[in-house]
């Protein structure tokens, strides 16, 4: 059977997620897919999908893409949102359920194991072991990391939206989910470790945002236990409004960073 967990990513925030979590330029995909050599044939699995912001243009590059997540919520609107993705499929599962997938799709068959913007989620080192039966000749695993979070950037804007939501939530904003650089040295050397070749590339590029895009940011990475009740919600809204129009606009320079790291 495999796993359910309540991360938190459920109910109305599932909705936040699916309209504001930045999407992966198409370089992001050539990089994967030149990586480890995608073709036609190839099965792909995209752990910790979401609602299928990576799981989705990988699509394109494969025979099939699965994408798993433990959140039965994000995977109900990835269904609906992409049917028309015919070679798109979504199961509800975590990092915990490779070896289990292993044995349902036999070893060596899978071109790659992506995990966007998710891995501070998971087991890394058990993980990394558990894929290297999994994985064909020549795959691996792509870690993408997309971006640091909206209030921990070095611009005025996000300054200004880290005071509120710290004054909001009564806490000291730092984890950065994966993206920093110890993180990544982290994985790199977990990666190493388990036998991996790995190779590191990034894509940056550039995004204009408005009020609206940066609340629902905001929202979109918030358990249902922390989102404001819908009256309150407003009052949240209000007070983020009015400390990021002194600073508009707001340009978010990203970096998305690819550990590209191919199997022994």
């Amino acid at each position: 059977m495999l796993t359910s967990m309540n991360l938190g990513f459920n109910g109305e925030v599932v909705g936040y997620y699916h309209a504001y979590r930045r999407g992966y330029p198409a370089a992001v995909i050539d990089v994967i897919a030149e990586a480890f050599r995608l073709s036609a044939d190839d099965v792909v699995l995209d752990l910790g999908c979401g609602t299928g912001q990576l799981t989705v243009p990988l699509a394109s590059r494969a025979r099939a893409v699965l994408g798993i997540d433990p959140e039965p919520d994000m995977l109900s609107r990835a269904r609906r949102a992409h049917a028309q993705v015919t070679n798109a499929n979504w199961l509800l599962g975590a990092d915990t359920d490779i070896p289990r997938l292993t044995t349902l799709l036999g070893s060596n068959t899978v071109a790659a194991l992506t995990v966007g913007q998710a891995l501070h989620w998971m087991n890394h080192e058990q993980l990394f072991r558990d894929a290297i039966r999994l994985l064909r000749p020549q795959g691996g695993i792509a870690v993408v990391t997309n971006g640091t979070p909206l209030w921990l950037q070095p611009t005025a804007w996000s300054g200004a939206l880290r005071a509120v939501m710290e004054e909001w939530l009564q806490t000291t904003l730092t984890a950065a989910c994966g993206t920093d650089e110890e993180s990544q040295h982290t994985y790199t050397s977990a990666l190493r470790e388990a036998g991996y070749e790995v190779t590191a590339a990034h894509v940056d590029y550039v995004d204009d945002l408005d009020c609206d895009s940066v609340i629902g940011g905001v929202f979109s990475a918030m358990s249902p236990n922390q989102l404001p009740s819908p009256s309150r919600r407003r009052v949240f809204e209000s007070r983020i409004r009015r400390a990021l129009t002194p600073h508009e606009p707001f340009r978010e320079h990203v970096r998305v960073a690819i550990l590209a790291a191919v199997r022994p």
